[in-house]
């Protein structure tokens, strides 16, 4: 029983080392399969970082372009003039009341 035994470890053992190439080329199938997996998730995750900072571009995009339109229509002089008017009672001078200072 014990020779059984030596012989089936000894025979495994030769099993082994005459399949040693086939099974180191499947352990490196397996971690290839392994490494596309991972770098496929790595992939999808950076395509997903991307499209979020493609939107969050987009959104400073309009908000920018919303921002110089506000400013061009509180930059007409009507509208300053208008304001100023109503809210401070302002009045544009006459030639007669204005003063000039002139630096030496």
């Amino acid at each position: 029983m014990a020779k059984q035994r030596i012989a089936l470890v000894v025979e495994v053992w030769l099993d082994i080392q005459r399949y040693m190439l086939s099974y180191f080329i499947l352990v490196l199938v397996v971690i290839s399969a392994f490494s596309v997996i991972y770098f496929t998730h790595l992939n999808r995750l950076a395509i997903g970082e991307i499209e979020q900072l493609l939107a969050q571009r987009d959104a400073l995009d309009i908000e920018y372009r919303n921002l110089l339109l506000e400013q061009s229509s509180l930059a007409e002089s009507s509208d300053i003039e208008s304001k100023a008017n109503k809210l401070l009672k302002m009045k544009r001078p006459t030639p007669e009341t204005e003063i000039i200072i002139r630096l030496p």
